[in-house]
């Protein structure tokens, strides 16, 4: 979250039929014209309304819209043009998502229909919990133990940040227990825009 990350991701999604080259039928001369609307893809018809007549249009059953009819189907995707594949998808996931956050992958998705155009794919952020952190928005909070003697006569400490660095923190001479110190800007980035959260110690 702190760096960004790019992540393989295995998903299974319908893609174009590698034997028929998503045509769903081997042969050019195996697909016709749809008899049942001769091409059109739907139906036309004129029914009598308050104002005289009115035209409405439905989708063709035989070709599903397409005017298009397979008559020797594709064996291996049954004329869909399309099978189920097993592939792996990389997605660049931004610094500062949060959890529950969803990024869209442009074309990640299914393959369309007659060489149609891909589908998105949704991927949607889970977050898993620090031991070491905590995060309230953009803002990071951690706590550091020291010794009594450090914090009444005052000490230099280590502080491990979030993007694994770490950055030398002075204590004050008579600190109490409970004393939150601010680090500017060491929080986390906020996405797609400039700024970061502060550290809490």
């Amino acid at each position: 979250v702190a760096t960004g990350v790019t992540k393989d991701i295995s998903i299974e999604r319908f893609t174009p039929c590698g034997s028929c080259s998503g045509k769903g039928a081997k042969s050019a001369s195996d697909i016709k014209t749809c008899t049942s609307c001769n091409g059109t893809g739907s139906y036309k018809r004129v029914v009598p309304s308050f104002f005289g007549q009115s035209v409405e249009y439905s989708t063709c059953q035989q070709c599903g819209g397409t005017g298009k009819v397979v008559t020797k189907p594709c064996p291996d995707c049954s004329g869909s043009g399309l099978v189920r594949k097993r592939e792996t998808v990389s997605v660049n996931i931004p610094a500062g998502v949060e959890d529950g956050m969803q990024l869209r992958v442009s074309g990640g998705g299914n393959a369309g229909r007659n060489n149609g155009i891909n589908g998105d794919l949704l991927v949607v952020i889970d977050v898993e919990n620090s031991d070491e952190f905590i995060r309230k928005g953009n803002d990071v909070y951690c706590t550091k133990v020291i010794s009594v003697g450090d914090a009444m006569l005052g000490c230099d400490i280590d502080v491990k940040l979030i993007n694994g660095s770490t950055q030398k923190v002075k204590v004050e001479p008579g600190t109490q227990s409970g004393t939150i110190i601010t680090l500017r800007g060491k929080g986390l980035p906020s996405v797609n825009s400039y700024g970061c959260g502060n550290m809490y110690v």
